[in-house]
């Protein structure tokens, strides 16, 4: 089969386009022939291999998975001995972050744990762009957010792939929404619900005198105590994505920070989980929330995704797709 690999860590100049050998279910597997693959920003980490502290899983001096891609939306050709979820000729997505990845290729195999049935009333391409920016969204603002309606909730970096769901994730739960984002991605944020845009070059958010009850930050180089200034007595800030020394700032020093306060500093580490994903696709099916996709590449494509990926200003999501037989 086709298959896009990375011997070696770099940029997307490291990528090929190979023929591998077609992978085999194991007994908890199916064997998805995949018609869409969803880039995230997790894939620009991988194939890079920074921050370095990720090479201690994924290999040292090379990768030991040579095969990116983690969001899937296809149809299962082959299914495991104990396979009882799934059939020959169901229609599945499912992010692989926790099994390998492996989607930009013409199959793949992923265990039935990490999947659900794709969104009926969506395309392969549409269906490979919610997994895993949706379901960090869903986790963080339901989970470690504890959303709650009438609430006033802020998403910093409300144009990439996982605040566009956050957004609409927040007003589907009943939050009045301030999206923050740049000039060229203000009518995209206003037209997916937002009830306040603000273009961070014209206006800091930590200076304008509004309180949020909970920020989403899912892009941003603020401190922690930026943050806070922004935050009611009792207000929560959730930190899944931004500069590294933020995310690890929340991870490390959130307790600390908040220390003779009300407030509360988390951060997220979104986990696969199928009820999650048909939780997802119903929110879809409903037309509570809807992928937003920048742009689509095929297979052979896939370098010139990732070289974009990397370049930062992705509005939404980047989707591959595969159009074989």
């Amino acid at each position: 089969m086709k298959a896009i690999i990375n011997k070696t860590y770099g940029d997307a100049s490291v990528l090929e386009l190979a023929q591998v050998e077609k992978p085999t279910p194991k007994e908890n597997e199916v064997l998805i022939r995949v018609k869409a693959t969803g880039l995230n920003k997790a894939d620009w980490f991988m194939l890079t291999g920074r921050p370095l502290m990720l090479r201690a899983e994924a290999g040292l001096f090379s990768p030991k998975r040579q095969i990116l891609g983690s969001d899937v939306a296809g149809v299962v050709e082959a299914v495991g001995t104990s396979v009882t979820r799934f059939k020959v000729g169901d229609e599945v997505y499912g992010d692989l972050s926790e099994d390998g990845r492996g989607g930009l290729a013409e199959y793949v195999c992923a265990p039935e744990t990490v999947l659900a049935h794709k969104p009926s009333s969506q395309t392969f391409e549409h269906a490979a762009a919610v997994p895993m920016a949706a379901m960090t969204a869903l986790q963080g603002l339901r989970d470690t957010g504890n959303i709650q309606a009438g609430q006033q909730v802020l998403i910093n970096g409300a144009s990439g792939g996982v605040g566009t769901y956050a957004v609409q994730i927040a007003k589907a739960m009943g939050a009045e929404v301030t999206a923050v984002c740049s000039s060229a991605k203000v009518e995209m944020v206003r037209g997916i619900g937002a009830d306040h845009v603000i273009d961070y070059t014209r206006e800091d958010f930590t200076q304008n005198g509004q309180k949020y009850d909970l920020i989403f930050a899912a892009n941003g180089f603020q401190t922690l105590a930026q943050y806070q200034s922004a935050l009611s007595p009792n207000g929560t800030l959730v930190v899944v994505g931004g500069s590294f020394k933020q995310i690890f700032s929340a991870m490390l020093f959130g307790g600390w920070q908040t220390r003779g306060t009300n407030q509360t500093i988390k951060s997220v580490l979104q986990k696969p989980k199928p009820e999650d994903l048909a939780t997802l696709a119903e929110m879809v099916d409903s037309n509570q929330i809807r992928p937003v996709i920048d742009q689509t590449y095929s297979l052979e494509k896939a370098a010139e995704a990732l070289a974009y990926l990397g370049g930062g200003s992705v509005k939404g999501k980047l989707v591959i797709t595969n159009n074989q037989a």
